[in-house]
Order: C-alpha cells, then sequence, then structure tokens
C-alpha cells in the first residue's frame, strides 16, 4: 500500500524510528493531539501495512473502576498486596526424639536442617493437616466453613463509544474534520493585538525568539476541502487560513507551528483546527530552526453562520501574554 497523505507519512516516518511507543509519546514527537494519531494509526493498521496497535491497562484499577469502588487508584500507583492470612493452626507438641543410632544420628523420621519443626501450610491449601488424598487424617478437625458473603450486585458498566468515531465522526466527512474539541468560549483577551499580513514578535514557552505574520484567510474554502477528497456536511463550510513563522533566536522551536491556532467567532468562541491537510495548500511542519521562516495551512470546519472575526496564535492552550491577535475584519 502506498502510502499519500503528508501526515500520515511523517507519523510513519517517526514511527519508523521509534520501533515501539505509546501512543502520547508518538504524538509530542510529532507534534500532534493524541486522539489523532489514534485514529489515523488504527486506520494504517488496517488498510494492510505492517503496524499493530495496542493498549495495556492497570487490571486491579479498571475493576476498581468497573465495581464503583473509591477512585484512589487514579491518584497512586497500583500497589501489590499480600494475599490473605491462613487460619491459624494449633501449634502441637513436637514429638520426643527417638533415641540415638549406632553413629549418635537418630534412628527415627527427623527434621531436615531448616525445615519448620511443626505442622504448617502451604498457600492456598487448606488449613488444617491433611493426607495425601486431601482428607482429613487422624483426629485433627478438618477445615472450616467458608464465611458466606451476600452476593454483591454489581450495574453493568455503560458500553464505551469509539472515541475516535464519537470525536470526528466517520472519516472523509465534515464532522470527523472538526477540531478535537467544540467550540468553547474565548479567554480574556491577552498579548498583542494586530491586523492581517502584520508581523507580530512574540516568545516562545522556552523562550524562543518568534515572529509570526498571517498572510490571508481563505473563507469560504469549500472547494479546497472538496478537492482534498473530504465532505462537508449540510450547514458547514470550509476555513483555510496561511500563516508564516521565523524563529529570530538561537533556540530552536519545536513545537509544530499552528498547535494552537484558533479563529475566534462574534459571539467569543474560539474555534480548533480540524485534523486535516490539503495537497493544494501544504501544511505547517514540527520544527522551526534559529534563522529559518516556514509557512503554512491550517484548515477549520465551522457551522456556514458562524461570522470569524479574528485568527489568534499562543504557544500554549491558554491564551497568555505571549498570544497574538489578527483582527481580519475592516
Amino acid at each position: 500500500m502506498a502510502v499519500t497523505d503528508p501526515v500520515d507519512t511523517r507519523l510513519l516516518a517517526a514511527l519508523a524510528d521509534l520501533g515501539k511507543a505509546a501512543v502520547h509519546e508518538l504524538a509530542a514527537k510529532v507534534g500532534m493531539d493524541p486522539r489523532e494519531v489514534a485514529y489515523r494509526l488504527v486506520a494504517l493498521s488496517g488498510s494492510g501495512l505492517p503496524l499493530l496497535v495496542g493498549v495495556e491497562s492497570d487490571p486491579q484499577g479498571l475493576r476498581a473502576a468497573i465495581a464503583g469502588s473509591p477512585p484512589s487508584w487514579a491518584n497512586r500507583p497500583p500497589q501489590q498486596f499480600p494475599p490473605p492470612p491462613s487460619q491459624p493452626v494449633p501449634q502441637q507438641p513436637a514429638p520426643p526424639m527417638p533415641p540415638p543410632g549406632p553413629h549418635g544420628v537418630p534412628s527415627g523420621p527427623y527434621n531436615v536442617q531448616g525445615a519448620p519443626s511443626g505442622p504448617y501450610n502451604v498457600q492456598g491449601a487448606p488449613s488444617g493437616p491433611y493426607n495425601v488424598q486431601g482428607t482429613p487424617s487422624g483426629q485433627y478437625p478438618g477445615p472450616p466453613p467458608p464465611r458466606q458473603r451476600p452476593p454483591q450486585q454489581f450495574a453493568p458498566p455503560p458500553v464505551p463509544l469509539d472515541p475516535v468515531v464519537s470525536t470526528w465522526g466517520l472519516p472523509q466527512t465534515a464532522s470527523w474534520a472538526r477540531g478535537d474539541e467544540p467550540a468553547r468560549p474565548a479567554a480574556p483577551a491577552g498579548g498583542k493585538q494586530g491586523r492581517i499580513r502584520e508581523v507580530m514578535e512574540t516568545q516562545g514557552l522556552e523562550g524562543e525568539q518568534l515572529s509570526l505574520q498571517l498572510l490571508e484567510v481563505q473563507d469560504p474554502a469549500d472547494y479546497l476541502f472538496s478537492a482534498a477528497g473530504y465532505r462537508l456536511e449540510e450547514g458547514e463550510r470550509a476555513v483555510v487560513v496561511h500563516t508564516e513563522i521565523t524563529n529570530r533566536g538561537a533556540i530552536p522551536f519545536a513545537s509544530l507551528p499552528d498547535n494552537y491556532l484558533e479563529l475566534l467567532a462574534a459571539d467569543g468562541t474560539a474555534i480548533g483546527k480540524a485534523p486535516v491537510s490539503l495537497t493544494s495548500r501544504p501544511p505547517h511542519r514540527i520544527g522551526v530552526q534559529p534563522g529559518e521562516t516556514l509557512g503554512g495551512h491550517t484548515v477549520y470546519v465551522l457551522p456556514d453562520a458562524t461570522r470569524v472575526v479574528s485568527v489568534r496564535w499562543s504557544p500554549r492552550p491558554e491564551p497568555d501574554e505571549r498570544t497574538l491577535t489578527w483582527s481580519i475584519e475592516d
């Protein structure tokens, strides 16, 4: 199978370098949302590529969650508990030693050095002394009957939906191409304000000296979206934003430049990018080296009635003093 999607190509190249990695580790390496990475890996695995997508869990924590016990497993690592103690066994007096044999060694049965001198329990065995067949020997009492416990009633856990399908819908549809979370109220404005095509300077999380420019907002961009093989649903439109970033300092910028590039609507909501890329409008790639200038395109899917008034960039999910906002209204 030939891989033509540039995002899939970049993801598989990173996975080939690692060989084996958790989904969140691979997502951090390529600068993508873990849910998008999980979806793409599952889809690629089913297409015939030599790729196995797995999952790992804490069985004890999961059983506790299903049983409705207090979620202490979520706050601390799982602990290993010893098995419950067996029933106490009455200590019997040691039998008298037989007379010594000709060489000073007892002529009858005797204990091996280091072995217990009295009867003892093997873990998981009945607590009373038993013969080989498991029936009581001599006059020792049998094991006490197990204590009766009332049966516990467990409500069947709800069947979870596929997180990929429930978040983005089916592939190649507009519901799948929406951002990884619904539109949310915009946070209080911070950082610098500018207008479209204006260059503004800011810093990254590691102190990187950056300059960013909003070059173009294509609204609507439905024909570009359809040409890439995606389908808009009734009442929706696509928007494509072209931005450029320059690293003016000596510290490499290691993130995806448009990770937190959002559209701001007139009603105060922030709209995140869609996890798709268009062949005719290349996406941003991860990392900007010192002295390097790179551009890229970001895709959004939103209700047709939404009026976009500005574009906001931030190095982290929540805006702060490093945030840049461009107004696109005349």
